[in-house]
């Protein structure tokens, strides 16, 4: 498909049919588009790799994944940051398969080559003897990732040594990521390892219904409200905001409706709301004392979702779900889902979030066997035949109509970015695809 005839007729199509609100339903399972995506998108784009407190002492590290290119992220002697691929550089052997761990040195399984966390070749196993003296270490250190950077304790990745700035592909969401990661002193602290399993599923299933579709809570999650464990969101529907931002950013403000009672602040504990009022202007105070849910996705595939969540009782714990869906082939990820806390919250109220974390999320979570489930279905059916036909000929098209031409952007909102009265809305799912589509059409 690669630079092909039919490539370029294959994404025109897919233009045409967006810009009126619909998308072909083969390209949520589609080998060739996989290959393309893997090229164009996760080769070329910001991709989150960690949180710097997985990362707290010399010797640190955690694997990850760029696309399908295995990372080393590394925390050296001198508490720098540094990241390569994970690949030993004399036969390519991975070099680490634990998923985290801290060591002073890194060595090769396969021959025993060893490197230090900066990447620095130090030892060859008989080496003077079979390289002789004048063998150059230097020349074979492991590969850094071209471009890294960090944004309020979150490390990103680049694979293109001309991207654009971390701060600049960020751009508007950066805005609203801080009422979540910058509103406190200390900012926030991963709570444990994060939790790893496979779904069959397309990573932009999963990316775009943490952008933008909270449509799908008044029906998939209705069950989990009727027990009294997630806010009332039919009560609630459409109440807050819709954000469509730069770069195929988006992300939905569920906010409390004026006159229902709900938890100020989320129901963080009260010791850190000084630091909130210190930390964010009025604007970003005034959206997270009335929020309720935050959710988005930073493209192309971290997501996150902040919601108060009951763990028992009467009471409400609030916690951050940041996720990245790794795309594995066209119908497989695998989930990499951390659970965040404010760094200054009381030991309680830590334990209490991770706890309200495994009873919504991770593999045996109410709101992710919901999410699966769909998931799951939604790549099953777009293997089918008449859903798979390129020329359209069985109309297979799927719809995303929902506001379009018909609700517009709010004049002089607060915050950056397009910004929409309603969160029952596909404004910031379309955009999430113009930028799919746009990068996959650049040469």
């Amino acid at each position: 498909m690669k630079n092909s005839t039919v490539e370029n007729k294959t994404l025109n199509l897919i233009q045409e049919k967006l810009s009126a609100g619909r998308l072909p339903q083969w390209v949520k399972y589609d080998p060739e588009i996989f290959e393309l995506e893997i090229e164009k998108i996760f080769s070329k784009t910001w991709c989150f790799l960690a949180h710097e407190s997985e990362l707290k002492e010399h010797g640190s590290y955690v694997t990850r994944y760029i696309g399908n290119d295995p990372i080393l992220v590394t925390r050296t002697k001198t508490g720098e940051i540094k990241a390569f691929l994970n690949s030993c550089t004399h036969r390519g052997a991975k070099l680490c398969t634990a998923d985290y761990g801290n060591s002073k040195n890194l060595t090769c399984p396969y021959h025993g080559w060893t490197f230090n966390p900066d990447g620095e070749l130090i030892g060859v196993t008989a080496g003077n003897r079979i390289y002789g003296e004048e063998m150059v270490k230097d020349e074979w250190a492991l590969r850094p990732v071209p471009k890294l950077d960090r944004y309020a304790g979150l490390i990103f990745g680049n694979l293109d040594s001309n991207a654009s700035s971390l701060d600049e592909y960020l751009g508007e969401l950066k805005w609203y990521l801080d009422i979540l990661v910058s509103r406190t002193d200390g900012g926030m602290e991963v709570l444990g390892a994060p939790q790893r399993w496979v779904v069959n599923t397309n990573w932009k299933v999963t990316a775009e219904n943490f952008c933008a579709d909270s449509y799908h809570a008044l029906t998939s999650h209705r069950s989990t409200v009727e027990m009294g464990i997630s806010p009332d969101f039919v009560s609630q529907a459409g109440f807050g905001y819709q954000l469509s931002l730069n770069n195929g950013h988006g992300l939905n403000l569920v906010l409390t409706p004026p006159g229902v009672e709900g938890p100020k602040y989320q129901g963080l504990p009260e010791e850190l709301w000084p630091m909130f009022e210190r930390n964010l202007n009025p604007d970003q105070l005034q959206f997270l004392e009335n929020l309720q849910v935050h959710v988005g996705n930073c493209f192309p595939n971290l997501s996150w979702v902040s919601i108060p969540q009951s763990t028992g009782g009467d009471s409400i714990t609030t916690f951050l779900n940041m996720r990245v869906w790794r795309p594995i082939g066209p119908d497989s990820i695998e989930i990499c889902s951390w659970v965040m806390i404010d760094k200054e919250a009381n030991e309680e109220y830590k334990k209490e979030a991770s706890r309200a974390y495994i009873i919504s999320f991770g593999p045996g979570g109410t709101l992710e066997e919901d999410d699966t489930e769909i998931w799951t279905r939604i790549t099953e059916s777009s293997k089918a035949v008449m859903a798979r036909n390129k020329d359209l000929s069985y109309d297979n098209v799927l719809n995303y109509l929902m506001g379009i031409d018909r609700v517009m952007p709010i004049e002089n909102f607060p915050g950056p970015g397009k910004a929409y009265p309603t969160w029952l809305l596909d404004t910031a799912i379309r955009n999430f695809w113009e930028q799919w589509l746009k990068m996959l059409q650049e040469n």
